[in-house]
């Protein structure tokens, strides 16, 4: 019995680490990039858009239809390159975490 009270209290410890640690990285921002840096996507380390920034001499004058569709391009790859990035922090963040909960033997975890 007292295997299983400690199995618990290690749980529940990990569980309040794994939400501290996922409240910071709600605090942290991340920035990707495309276009040679005319489009810029910050997201925080918990993948929620912050902002999109767009160069203003992303364009020589007034835009186009292809320059539209061109834009719209390469902000979504900003936006990825910047959830990618914001991913692989997040895994570094709780992957010890996560690790620790499925050693214990956890369904789920």
């Amino acid at each position: 019995m007292k295997d299983v009270q400690k199995m618990m209290k290690q749980a529940q410890k990990m569980a309040a680490e794994m939400q501290k640690t996922q409240a910071e990285l709600g605090e942290v921002e991340v920035e990707g990039s495309a276009g040679g840096g005319a489009v810029k996507a910050v997201v925080t380390g918990d993948q929620h858009l912050v902002g999109i920034t767009i160069d203003p001499d992303f364009f020589e004058g007034t835009p186009d239809a292809d320059d539209i569709e061109m834009l719209g391009d390469t902000v979504t790859a900003a936006v990825n390159d910047a959830m990618a990035k914001a991913h692989d922090m997040q895994e570094k963040a709780l992957g010890p975490l996560a690790g620790g909960m499925g050693g214990m033997g956890l369904p789920g975890m």
